[in-house]
């Protein structure tokens, strides 16, 4: 987006529906790679208006902008490993919704996630101990593994570490981590309240390339 562009705020819907169609480009392996040129960059220069703020896991995989098939300026990127909930997360989504305007929040998580795995793998009785800010940054994913074991005991399933359904711990902690944004943010709570803004959580399946929705706040 241009610093000139005097078009419409999109909606929350407008603005995610442009996502799923740069992201099914990208599925299709037709990406049209837009706002990427030497003009863009140069508008660009004195002031970003991104569309949306996505939060999603470091994984060298996870390439926001590639995977919607965004340009320079579209995208307000924080990332971690295990798209895990801290101060600095927070404070910079906080910035994304009141500074810059975003209309759109997109949580991303991923199959295959080596933090996941870690959180499931910590919980086997044999588990070595961690690295301490590994340990500390797989703790809020514990409690999804935690969920799936006891949901596979009532079952009568096998509740063992080794059976955990990895892509179940990944959705809990999806919602998980949606819960405890809006928890810590009156400001990104009030937004969604006031119709400003929408989150989405999605999970990307790493082989065909798609981000499909799994939680949905406010109205897309």
């Amino acid at each position: 987006m241009s610093t000139t562009d005097t078009s419409p705020t999109p909606t929350p819907a407008q603005t995610w529906a442009e996502l799923q169609a740069g992201n099914e480009r990208f599925v299709a392996g037709e990406p049209q790679h837009p706002r990427q040129d030497v003009d863009v960059r140069h508008r660009l220069a004195a002031l970003q208006t991104p569309s949306t703020a996505l939060f999603g896991c470091s994984d060298s995989r996870l390439a926001a902008e590639i995977i919607f098939d965004q340009g320079l300026g579209d995208l307000f990127v924080v990332r971690n490993a295990g798209q895990v909930i801290s101060e600095s997360v927070v404070g910079s989504l906080e910035y994304a919704v009141g500074v810059l305007g975003v209309q759109l929040i997109v949580v991303l998580g991923h199959d295959e996630c080596g933090a996941v795995r870690a959180a499931i793998d910590s919980e086997a009785p044999d588990a070595q101990p961690l690295p301490p800010h590994i340990a500390n940054l797989i703790a809020p994913i514990v409690p999804a593994v935690q969920r799936v074991v006891a949901e596979a005991a009532r079952a009568g399933e096998a509740s063992d570490i080794g059976s955990v359904d990895a892509h179940q711990v990944g959705k809990y902690h999806l919602e998980d981590t949606i819960a405890e944004l809006l928890q810590s943010s009156e400001m990104i709570a009030e937004a969604i309240a006031d119709g400003r803004l929408a989150i989405v959580g999605a999970n990307y399946r790493l082989s065909e390339g798609r981000a499909e929705p799994d939680v949905v706040i406010g109205t897309v």
